[in-house]
């Protein structure tokens, strides 16, 4: 990140301490002879320009937020809280994300083959694209391999297109990336919007990336009071047009389950783009499985082109070998909408049909258990109380102002 602000840090060593140890050290140099007098001068002023910056460098680090995002190094969602994060300047962000949309692997990680990690320029960031998955990217990083630091302060798994609700969470590698974090001990938040296709814009996760900005800088403030909630990751969902939301509401997670059909497809031609783009599907899914589906047709083709029958020993009377067909057919699965009646108000999919940013707390095995419910709502509700106050504060100050100079117009002059 930017380094700009730092020669505007203070001190952080006593004055009194400064002091001392510049007299000592005077008192420790030889006197300085008349032709080095000069000389002497120059180092002094050298040594005491350079000792802010020093200390500079000696000053706590800002908390550090590791990101990563199942759309993929590339994807807006990403770069928008990137964005959102280094201009609110309250951390150093540092990135490790998939080199490619991975949005439905779960928990899947990779063994066995190798993974790379690859620098990649982004502003203000640190950032690496990984070969692998986003619960391999949230591995790797917290391995001390990758970063220079032991452990960051938060990770946050965004922003993801689609909604994450429900029985969701378990194929979503979103909540999957945020999990892997609070498995190792580290707090972790996983934030989604609810991709619409034909009504929901690239711009709409800046505004989402700023609408969840307080709810991340209220998390930093209580993980470095040690007041942050543990045990539970915040899976955030963000309406399809954020700026029209209705507001933040706790949640919890609902019993739905994706609606999945299976179709069978054609051997001899990819299927066109507009028979399998879901509502959840991002250009980088349609274009990755364009290629799969073209990789299959070719290998269909060349299979083909070989035998469809294999031999097989045979036990018949005639003693003859018998010969058997292979079938191969090929599938593919895909997500429909489907209506949802009878919910809670306090469900997080309801809520997000609703127009409401849901905060559902989750466990690592799912659902939250009840005990932790009620830290949640607190939380919630103290982080969301000191964002209002900080946005009515200009305006409570600018109310005092306008009555003191009525008050002044109202005394007789003397």
């Amino acid at each position: 990140m930017s380094s700009g602000d730092d020669s505007r840090r203070p001190n952080p060593l006593p004055s009194a301490l400064v002091s001392n140890l510049q007299s000592v050290l005077a008192a420790r140099r030889p006197p300085p002879t008349e032709d080095a007098g000069a000389t002497a001068t120059a180092t002094a002023t050298a040594a005491e320009t350079s000792a802010p910056a020093a200390a500079a460098d000696d000053a706590p680090a800002k908390p550090v937020v590791l990101l990563t995002c199942a759309g993929g190094i590339q994807s807006p969602g990403l770069a928008a809280l990137v964005d959102a994060l280094v201009k609110g300047g309250r951390c150093d962000v540092h990135v490790c994300a998939p080199e490619s949309d991975k949005p439905v692997c779960g928990h899947s990680i990779t063994i066995r083959e190798t993974v790379s990690a690859t620098s990649v320029d982004f502003t203000g960031a640190k950032a690496f694209e990984i070969s692998g998955t986003p619960v391999d990217c949230i591995s790797l990083a917290l391995s001390g391999r990758l970063f220079a630091w032991s452990a960051p302060a938060l990770v946050i798994s965004g922003i993801n297109a689609g909604p994450n609700c429900g029985y969701e969470m378990f194929h979503s590698s979103a909540v999957a990336a945020a999990r892997e974090a609070l498995m190792y001990g580290v707090p972790s938040i996983a934030i989604s919007l609810n991709w619409k296709k034909d009504e929901t814009k690239d711009s709409d996760f800046k505004d989402a990336a700023g609408l969840c900005l307080p709810l991340i800088h209220a998390a930093l403030a209580d993980i470095e009071n040690g007041t942050f909630l543990s045990g539970c990751l915040l899976n955030i969902g963000v309406p399809s047009s954020p700026s029209a939301n209705k507001g933040f509401k706790l949640t919890k997670q609902s019993i739905c389950s994706p609606a999945q059909s299976w179709q069978a497809v054609s051997t001899s031609r990819p299927t066109p783009a507009s028979h399998f783009m879901g509502m959840h599907q991002s250009l980088g899914i349609q274009l990755a499985q364009l290629g799969k589906d073209a990789s299959a047709a070719g290998a269909a083709r060349r299979g083909n082109t070989q035998r469809k029958t294999v031999e097989v020993e045979s036990v018949a009377a005639a003693g003859k070998p018998e010969t058997r067909e292979v079938v191969k057919k090929f599938f593919r699965a895909e997500f429909v909408e489907k209506l949802h009646e009878g919910l809670d108000e306090d469900i997080d999919l309801r809520a997000l049909e609703n127009g409401f940013i849901s905060v559902t707390p989750l466990s690592i095995h799912g659902r939250v258990e009840p005990e932790l419910e009620t830290p949640a709502s607190d939380w919630l509700s103290a982080a969301l109380a000191v964002d209002k106050e900080k946005e009515a504060s200009p305006v409570i100050a600018e109310e005092q102002d306008a009555a003191d100079v009525a008050e002044e117009k109202e005394s007789p002059a003397t």
